[in-house]
């Protein structure tokens, strides 16, 4: 075998491992999942990434494992962001504690085979017509800058949404308690329940973040704009995907606590979705910056938004509400 080859076959194992480990040991449907269930999860798949990651670094090299490691905490900080959108979709539509982890996941799962073929088609795309990363890099680049200066007042309103509606109009949707059930049969026709439609927007909304995610992978793997794709490129934009959405779910309720504690984050996601930008916009003038640099600003803006919130949740505490006179 080639060391290709062993290297598929080691992600591929490691992945049906974890997924029976994951969901067959450490979650059980209608199970209320506890912060210190989600914590241990959440450990669970960071440490199998980062093995992962030792794993390319010893047999594909340091540039390599550098470029797994970056790539895999780009998307971990867009899962986060991800996450807060999520919380609001289970709040909006009051999911049951015992229905969570189940509809969490089955939405996780179908976001993955998109990604797939996102990445996929991504791949196809940018290697016929490089100048595409252009396109993404300008869209980048906007994306940054209104996400850095967006208000509060804009946070995101499932009710409003696109994908909302498009289920709505081709769906027949009841209003039934779903009692964890997905569909149900009203007058001899089938009818979605809620935890369909959370289902569905779940994999959806994770669809809208890919076009940011997948071609900033995209950006930090490759050396040059014009150069083919590697196999090891292809490895470590599918494997630090994957990787990453399947540690949505654990983050998911390990954060659902926690939304109000992290206010910055979105500004040092914002500010290196800008910098991705402007990188893959200088290959035009065959400017490369390499993937070391883009590890260290990925770093210091994330670690840096992540400490500034909690400072400022801790020195600025929110206010008591007060008693009527």
């Amino acid at each position: 075998m080639t060391v290709d080859q062993i290297t598929y076959l080691i992600f591929g194992i490691a992945l049906v491992l974890a997924l029976v480990f994951d969901l067959g040991i450490m979650s059980k449907s209608q199970s209320v999942i506890t912060i210190r269930k989600a914590l241990f999860q959440t450990i669970f798949w960071v440490l199998l990434s980062l093995a992962f990651c030792a794993f390319l670094w010893f047999q594909k090299g340091g540039e390599v494992g550098t470029k797994y490691i970056t790539a895999y905490l780009m998307e971990w900080s867009l899962s986060i962001d991800n996450i807060f959108v999520f919380i609001l979709i289970f709040t909006f539509f009051r999911v049951h504690e015992l229905d969570a982890g189940r509809a969490l996941l089955i939405g996780i799962l179908l976001a993955i085979v998109f990604r797939i073929l996102f990445i996929w088609l991504g791949i196809e795309l940018i290697d016929r017509f490089h100048w595409l990363l252009y396109v993404f890099g300008a869209f980048l680049l906007y994306t940054g800058i209104h996400l850095f200066f967006q208000k509060e007042d804009d946070e995101y309103n499932p009710a409003d949404s696109f994908i909302y509606r498009a289920i709505q109009k081709v769906f027949r949707i009841t209003t039934l308690q779903p009692r964890g059930r997905f569909m149900v049969r009203q007058d001899g026709k089938i009818y979605f329940t809620s935890l369909a439609i959370v289902v569905f927007m779940l994999a959806g909304t994770d669809i809208v973040f890919a076009l940011d995610s997948i071609p900033t992978v995209v950006s930090l793997v490759r050396e040059k704009a014009t150069q083919p794709f590697t196999s090891d490129d292809i490895m470590v934009i599918y494997s630090s995907n994957i990787f990453a959405v399947l540690g949505l779910r654990s983050l998911f309720f390990l954060l659902r606590g926690a939304v109000d504690k992290f206010d910055y984050l979105q500004q040092g996601i914002a500010i290196v979705l800008v910098f991705i930008g402007v990188k893959m916009l200088i290959e035009f003038f065959d400017i490369h910056i390499s993937i070391y640099i883009s590890l260290a600003v990925i770093i210091l803006c994330l670690g840096g938004s992540i400490a500034y919130s909690i400072y400022a949740s801790r020195n600025n505490p929110a206010p008591l509400p007060q008693e009527d006179l």
